[in-house]
């Protein structure tokens, strides 16, 4: 997967002053920056991106990540419950990091609207997404 490093250097070009002064380049929109802990340390890593729509009233399974999964709200608003912890609750336009290890369940809290969500994960070759908790 080499095009990832170098798209990420791209960006990361497009970040400085210098581009975001010169007409007709575009120029990313920091939605969320946190230091995370527990990111694979192998030599290779695997890339998800993935959308999910959970509908109005709907929630995921109680589950945990073995890695930080970065979540993006595209449309409505998403609920996560962790144990141990206060519900957060996240907005279009808003991205949160959830925690590895941590047992949780996420919710559309809506009746009548729609949530979509993007969805980055960084894991470690060939691992599952989440672990079901029973």
């Amino acid at each position: 997967m080499r095009l990832a490093p170098a798209l990420l250097a791209s960006l990361c070009a497009l970040g400085l002053p210098a581009a975001a002064q010169e007409p007709g380049l575009a120029r990313p929109n920091l939605v969320l920056r946190e230091v995370v802990e527990g990111m694979p340390r192998g030599e290779r890593q695997e890339v998800q991106v993935m959308t999910a729509t959970i509908r109005p009233g709907d929630r995921t399974p109680f589950h945990t990540h073995r890695f930080p999964v970065t979540v993006y709200v595209l449309e409505g608003a998403f609920t996560l419950e962790m144990e141990g912890r206060e519900p957060v609750t996240v907005r279009a336009g808003q991205a949160m990091v959830e925690p590895p290890g941590v047992r949780m369940t996420g919710y559309n809290r809506s009746a009548d609207a729609p949530l979509r969500v993007l969805i980055v994960y960084v894991t470690e070759p060939g691992m599952p997404f989440l672990d079901p908790v029973h």
